[in-house]
């Protein structure tokens, strides 16, 4: 069953990714091991796609499908290639190769590409990047990279918090209680990702990431005292600064005429960002503990991720216990004629 959509308030895409940002990503991680050595004209090219291509088929003179958009891709095969075919007539290959829009050459395994590639890159303005990580390596991060890059995103109004493990999105009107909620799940040890306002990105469409923006990070409003640092008023270990959103709990005010979920066999779900969370809804009223009810439900969560649903083994158990006694009383009622 899919409940209503979430109310999305903005989407939005970062500043075009350019070459440029992979140096100054390696700049303050040191995890690329890069350096330009050709095509620095070029090096504000935008990287328009999310994928990485390894040009064998390409430097072989078949370009029908060769994905130039994407990051080309080097390894000792490829440039054991080049090196073989510099003074050679097929080199000619090699130079169409390059005379496509092609956002960077990365070599890998701290291989140098021959002059005269360097040559027609520099005159191409084609960026040609050089790392010291293995093949394998320098994918898996680009990989990263790119994919968080080029992650659908949205912002929308909600407490992101961690409880047990367990990413827990706490969705309702304003003003329904979900600060105060979240205030409470915090003093119990549980940690806060982001109120108010939530960064959602889609990974691979496959899982949500949710994390607090960089001005309002940590920071909670409570009606009738104001803006806190949960940081600084709970520590560190009552904070995170992003986690995968796992359930979507909407509070909504107790209404008497509507029926509310008793037994649980039902799976519910929400979509967002065309990914399908497990979703339970609340009903607030004096008197209902309500963080503890969502510690119950995020363990209850966790149960599940295992495969363990304690509605439908319930259900199961009762199933059993009446075919049971139906059998006992078909027995006995067949004595007794």
């Amino acid at each position: 069953m899919i409940v209503k959509n979430f109310l999305i308030f903005k989407d939005f895409m970062d500043n075009t990714l350019k070459t440029l940002n992979l140096l100054q990503i390696d700049a303050k991680r040191n995890n690329l091991l890069i350096k330009c050595v050709a095509g620095k004209n070029g090096l504000d090219r935008p990287i328009q796609s999310r994928n990485i291509n390894r040009p064998g088929l390409a430097l072989g003179g078949f370009f029908d499908i060769f994905s130039f958009n994407c990051i080309q891709i080097f390894g000792r095969g490829e440039s054991d290639f080049i090196k073989k075919f510099e003074n050679h007539e097929n080199f000619t290959n090699v130079e169409n190769f390059l005379t496509y829009k092609i956002p960077c050459c990365i070599f890998t395994n701290g291989e140098m590409p021959p002059k005269k590639f360097i040559d027609i890159a520099n005159t191409n303005n084609i960026p040609i990047l050089v790392s010291l990580l293995s093949t394998a390596d320098i994918i898996a991060i680009l990989f990263h990279i790119l994919s968080d890059y080029f992650a659908l995103r949205s912002t929308i109004h909600g407490v992101l918090i961690e409880v047990f493990g367990i990413g827990v999105l706490l969705m309702g009107k304003s003003g329904i209680g979900k600060s105060e909620t979240a205030l409470e799940l915090i003093q119990r040890g549980h940690r806060l990702v982001a109120d108010d306002t939530i960064t959602m990105k889609s990974i691979q469409g496959k899982y949500l990431i949710g994390e607090s923006s960089n001005v309002v990070a940590h920071h909670m409003e409570i009606r009738g005292i104001g803006i806190i640092n949960v940081k600084r008023l709970f520590g560190i270990g009552a904070v995170r600064n992003k986690k995968r959103v796992q359930l979507i709990i909407e509070l909504e005010k107790w209404d008497p005429a509507k029926e509310y979920e008793r037994i649980g066999i039902e799976e519910r779900s929400q979509e967002l960002l065309n990914v399908k969370i497990p979703a339970q809804v609340i009903p607030v009223m004096p008197g209902r503990n309500i963080p503890i009810i969502i510690e119950t439900a995020a363990m209850n969560q966790r149960l599940k991720n295992l495969g363990v649903n304690s509605a439908k083994h319930f259900n199961k158990m009762l199933i059993d216990y009446y075919e049971t006694q139906d059998l006992k009383n078909s027995y006995f009622n067949s004595n007794d004629s």
